[in-house]
């Protein structure tokens, strides 16, 4: 029997494939796929056969339309930050970071404030209010979960954030079926312990899949230090209008005058905050030597 399926699940050389009829399988892989060093991982849309004598095997990989490494995720919709506004504090440009990653590999992003009870997101919404769709949840009272549940619905997405940001409460409080194990934030290191040590998938009653992922200190993307100067400002949305209407062409939008993205920094268009973390990002991305540069394009 042939069964087309997802991979909800990844351990050692074993995978769960939820088929298209709603079972559940625990598979292998096809070894070609090992020769060919291609690593099934969560997201996967696949082809099982389920054999009688023998485990399902895995037998084909569709093409992806999209993947991160680490951890190892394919075909997103969307990638859902969670930040907190305190305990630990929002780091901006790190979110500016990862977003303008899932930018460049064509996954969509959304913005999650969390602790609002504690300390409003105000300030943190207008800088990106406009640029995602941003949301705000006081997760000890569920309040602002609804919106984002509906923002899932029908997509594959996948919750990411500091340690202690919150994500695990916000997923609970979108799906309680769940229950997923949360922690507090270490007063002493700032931090929160890491509760979430895998990738896992998870359904929603709603409809649509969320994937439950590491903190940022151990979310890689494929290609993340690849973003080359000249494609930075592509992955920046709110930038869209301007590019093609600076005085020069080759312009890095960071110092020049005849600049039509610094004007709109200086008209309130465009957050100085996003600009700052754009000018950051341009000034690591210019230090690529360019024997790495050769080295990266050929990957």
């Amino acid at each position: 029997m042939i069964l087309d399926g997802v991979i909800i699940s990844a351990f050692g050389t074993g995978y769960k494939v939820a088929t298209l009829d709603g079972e559940i399988y625990t598979c292998k892989a096809k070894g070609i796929f090992r020769q060919r060093n291609i690593s099934p991982c969560c997201g996967d849309k696949v082809t099982v056969e389920i054999l009688e004598s023998t485990e399902p095997l895995i037998t084909e990989i569709k093409p992806r339309k999209n993947e991160i490494i680490r951890p190892p995720l394919a075909n997103l919709d969307q990638m859902v930050f969670i930040m907190s506004t305190c305990e630990p504090p929002p780091n901006l440009l790190m979110l500016d970071k990862f977003s303008a990653v899932a930018q460049y590999k064509g996954i969509d992003s959304v913005i999650v404030f969390t602790k609002t009870d504690k300390q409003p997101a105000d300030d943190y919404v207008k800088i990106y209010q406009g640029v995602y769709p941003v949301f705000e949840v006081n997760n000890e009272t569920g309040e602002g979960c609804d919106k984002v549940k509906e923002a899932l619905r029908g997509k594959f997405s996948a919750f990411c954030g500091n340690s202690g940001s919150g994500k695990s409460s916000t997923i609970n409080n979108i799906c309680p079926k769940l229950g997923l194990a949360t922690a507090e934030i270490s007063k002493s290191l700032g931090r929160g312990k890491h509760t979430t040590r895998r990738v896992d998938i998870f359904e929603l009653d709603c409809g649509g899949y969320i994937a439950d992922t590491p903190g940022f200190s151990t979310f890689e993307t494929g290609k993340y230090d690849t973003i080359f100067k000249e494609e930075l400002a592509d992955c920046f949305p709110e930038f869209q209008d301007y590019l093609g209407e600076c005085r020069f062409q080759d312009c890095s939008h960071t110092k020049e005058n005849g600049c039509a993205i610094l004007e709109a920094v200086r008209n309130g268009k465009i957050s100085e905050s996003r600009h700052k973390s754009y000018c950051e990002m341009y000034r690591e991305a210019s230090l690529i030597k360019p024997w790495e540069l050769k080295d990266r394009q050929k990957r």
